[in-house]
């Protein structure tokens, strides 16, 4: 069992940065591939960003790519996302979210997840 928490989440202007932070515990952390996912109020949520076990591997969503950065230290057991150049359309709650396999878009292959960070982009 995994266990995930997420930090860094605040209200910013467009056109600022944020980094997320994604603490992991409870299990061999570097088996996960590390997935970021938001959703915005009334909207589904959506994958945003995701990293294979090494971090040899990344995809983002079209929506952010070139904007986020996904990373992560397998010593320290943290997945970071870099948000720059936020916009309002960034707002939402992001979560953290780990599972086993292969790098993937879908959200019911992640087996873990954490309670979800608020980010808050004005205008």
């Amino acid at each position: 069992q995994v266990h995930v928490v997420e930090s860094g989440g605040g209200l910013v202007q467009a056109g600022n940065s944020l980094r997320l932070s994604c603490a992991a515990s409870g299990g061999t952390f570097s088996r996960y591939r590390m997935g970021w996912f938001r959703q915005a109020p009334g909207s589904e949520r959506e994958y945003v960003a995701g990293i294979s076990w090494f971090g040899t591997s990344t995809y983002y969503a079209d929506s952010v790519k070139g904007r986020f950065t996904i990373s992560r230290d397998n010593a320290k057991n943290t997945v970071w996302l870099q948000m720059n150049s936020l916009k309002p359309e960034d707002t939402a709650v992001y979560f953290c979210a780990a599972g086993l396999g292969q790098l993937t878009v879908r959200s019911g292959t992640y087996d873990y997840w954490g309670q979800g960070t608020q980010v808050t982009v004005s205008s």
